[in-house]
């Protein structure tokens, strides 16, 4: 069952082939055998599972429900779950208890999905290969001695392992299209504003996106259905009516024009990935696609602003974590400095310490206008780049990143090194546009994700784009053999 699409598993479960329960005890079972080597979760609801899947088999019964009722899913551990734990990675939160849910979790569970779990992540979000989070690294399946990617590296794992259906995930610089180009996975970052940030724990507000982490465009389509939508508790969620994903997936692609950047096949991406990328390419041109070279000059400014403004708008949102109201807190304080000084420094890790410091450096008085001012208006540059762009192409193609999985522990105490696995996809975050990564040929056993950028709220054309080439390829049917 585990190596069904949300579609074949829907039909079954709709022929009574086999029921939500057994579905999820299948699931839960292959988490109990496989996920400690993988570390991809952080706690699993087994009760809560078993309990939602006998209220999906109700549903289905009464002829009720959608394509997610009753189909087991994880949930990334930044989105706040009613009951459950929601640790965000981080020593801070480790004890933390959500009293209330967030808007996508809701949706989904108004769906009739079946949370499994919360996944491993980089804490709070903050890094490029799930190594930061104060439960231990994840494993890569494809290969444990690498990395999965981060900050979703707990999600992008489990699906590839196929100890879930699909996940959710966040998407800050690249945190699921990189994961799930390191994993084998197709992975959607919507447009800025398209899915409810209320109720996931806020990094950098005016980047963090929802997103589904899936095994293929459909599923992809599938999760983003349910997700997306405006939400009034959301002041950053957009009021644009959510069209119908499943609808324009069979769509040719005759006379679609395909933007190749010449800025991300530079002397910095692997010989062996950019192969890859090509033989992708040349499938499009088989299908009708036309490739046509563009520019992005602005890309190489989309790393350093980016690091000014993510870590200025991180240590404003993690000021509340100061050991008063909830997280942790020190024993026996002083006084109140104390009390902020010792919480903060237990409860937070290097890499987060580290972002907070940048941003608060960035912010003070005497460098807001040399650095924070300044990197908004690099973005400025950035987004112009991406719309003159799109008024000569449908959607923009490239690597998701500049290579496979790298080992764990490789870049770890090598920060520049780590940040620039990022380099082809925080441009995409900056602009607020959509991305999304899918499989290609893999390059020594290991998965490659080609990156597709369409324009904004174009997340239809981008799961029709990624679809055609699924059903002419089978790089997204791969899974490891170790976890089959």
């Amino acid at each position: 069952m585990h190596t069904k699409s949300i579609r074949e598993l829907a039909d079954g479960l709709r022929a009574r082939t086999f029921s939500s329960v057994e579905l999820t005890q299948h699931f839960l079972e292959r988490i109990a055998r496989f996920d400690g080597e993988l570390n991809s979760f952080v706690s699993v609801t087994q009760e809560v599972a078993l309990a939602a899947a006998t209220r999906a088999d109700e549903r289905l019964a009464k002829g009720d429900g959608a394509l997610l009722t009753g189909i087991p899913i994880a949930h990334k551990d930044i989105f706040c779950t009613e009951g459950v734990l929601t640790s965000c990675g981080s020593r801070m939160l480790e004890n933390f208890i959500a009293p209330y849910s967030a808007t996508v979790v809701e949706k989904m569970a108004a769906d009739g999905a079946v949370m499994l779990g919360k996944t491993n992540m980089d804490e709070f979000a903050m890094g490029s290969s799930n190594e930061t989070s104060h439960f231990g690294p994840v494993k890569n399946p494809w290969s444990t001695d690498c990395v999965p990617g981060g900050s979703s590296g707990g999600s992008a794992a489990s699906v590839a392992a196929r100890l879930a259906v699909a996940a959710t995930g966040t998407d800050t610089g690249g945190s699921i299209r990189q994961p799930a180009s390191f994993c084998g996975l197709t992975g959607l970052k919507p447009t800025y504003g398209r899915c409810s940030r209320w109720g996931m724990i806020a990094f950098a507000s005016s980047l963090d996106q929802a997103g589904p982490m899936t095994r293929g465009a459909e599923d992809a389509a599938i999760l983003l259905q349910s997700m997306a939508g405006f939400d009034a508790r959301d002041s950053t969620s957009v009021h644009q009516p959510v069209g119908d994903y499943l609808a324009g997936l069979e769509n040719g692609l005759k006379g679609l024009r395909i933007g190749l950047p010449t800025e991300y096949f530079d002397a910095g991406l692997d010989t062996d990935v950019a192969r890859s990328i090509e033989q992708a390419i040349n499938e499009y041109r088989r299908l009708g696609a036309e490739p046509v070279e563009i520019s992005l000059p602005n890309t190489h400014l989309a790393v350093p602003s980016y690091y000014v403004i993510a870590p200025a708008e991180c240590s404003s949102n993690l000021s509340r974590f100061d050991g008063v109201r909830f997280g942790h807190r020190c024993d026996d304080p002083k006084d109140l400095e104390d009390l902020y000084k010792r919480s903060r420094g237990e409860g937070f890790g290097p890499e987060v310490k580290r972002r907070i410091l940048m941003g608060a450096y960035a912010l003070s008085a005497g460098y807001y206008d040399a650095y924070y001012l300044k990197a908004q208006k690099l973005r400025h540059l950035i987004s112009d780049d991406f719309r003159a762009a799109f008024e000569r192409v449908d959607v923009i193609a490239g690597p998701t990143s500049p290579g496979v999985a790298f080992g764990i522990g490789e870049r770890a105490d090598d920060p520049i090194s780590m940040y620039l696995s990022d380099i082809y996809t925080i441009a995409v975050n900056m602009a607020g546009l959509p991305g999304m990564s899918i499989p290609v040929a893999p390059v020594g056993g290991k998965p490659v994700g080609l990156q597709l950028i369409g324009n904004y709220f174009d997340e239809g054309r981008l799961l029709n784009v990624a679809h055609r080439l699924q059903q002419v390829t089978d790089w997204h049917l791969a899974m490891p053999a170790a976890f089959a």
